[in-house]
């Protein structure tokens, strides 16, 4: 796979089986599998932390360090038939590698980098003959556009189109996968903010779950039923509007009262 994206704008990488090999640092490490919510990627400064990796999960996909401005990922769905489709592009705030926020269409994408993102996921799709949604990460640094990740399913990133798109990923993917003509992507709103509900020391998601609804009856709240540990991506929380600071303050509130990290 890696070899059919070198087409593409992205990090140099190579699979390395020791420090030995790499070429500069710093540079990002990921596992071969087996990684995600940023598991199994290191950062690393020198041969030496690169070995201690190594030594932890073996050969290791070694990528170029990019000093990017931010990240965003466009959501794509293609169909057996080669009808595609993107959503707007998408801006991912990341905490220690895990996504805790997104930002339905990027603030910082103007018209121009936009339909530029949107093509470079559709280019892609098309390429690779995928058929379903995918999520396209990537690394934007200036006008440039760096492909972090694929991820060929659902995603993450694409939550907030639930309530937030005309048509929302889980639906589009059924179309795309049965070769039925795919939705409108159009947004239902002008600004979609998704927040990721993390597992805390706290149990009792119910009665959190009580005081929010009632104190914002536009927060549409996605459990997962699965069970809560620290960190565990447990459910999202979506919310639409016009107003990005006002959404973002509402989300993140919803988020700190779900971890119990404020008390009202």
């Amino acid at each position: 796979m890696r070899k059919r994206l070198s087409k593409f704008p992205g990090p140099k990488s190579e699979v390395i089986n020791t420090a030995s090999e790499a070429s500069a640092f710093p540079a990002i490490a990921k596992a071969i599998s087996g990684g995600y919510d940023g598991r199994g990627v290191w950062k690393v400064n020198s041969a030496q932390e690169l070995t201690k990796v190594i030594e932890q999960v073996g050969k290791v996909l070694l990528e170029e360090f990019v000093e990017f401005d931010y990240e965003i990922a466009v959501m794509v769905a293609r169909s057996p038939h080669g009808q595609a489709s993107t959503w707007a592009p998408t801006l991912t705030i990341q905490v220690d590698g895990i996504c805790t926020m997104t930002v339905t269409p990027a603030p910082q994408l103007n018209s121009e980098m936009s339909a530029k993102a949107q093509r470079l996921a559709l280019d892609i799709a098309q390429d690779i003959g995928v058929v379903g949604v995918m999520a396209v990460e990537m690394f934007v640094k200036g006008d440039q556009l760096f492909i972090n990740e694929l991820a060929m399913r659902p995603h993450n990133s694409g939550h907030w189109s639930i309530e937030g798109s005309l048509t929302s990923q889980f639906e589009q993917h059924l179309r795309a996968i049965l070769d039925l003509p795919l939705g409108d992507t159009a947004m239902t709103a002008p600004i979609a903010v998704m927040g990721n509900i993390l597992g805390s020391t706290k149990t009792d998601m119910y009665r959190p779950y009580l005081h929010l609804m009632a104190r914002n009856p536009r927060l549409k709240f996605h459990h997962y039923k699965k069970d809560v540990r620290p960190g565990r991506k447990i459910g999202h929380v979506n919310l639409l509007g016009d107003d990005a600071v006002e959404l973002i303050h509402e989300v993140r509130h919803a988020l700190d009262y779900m971890s119990g990290e404020v008390n009202e």
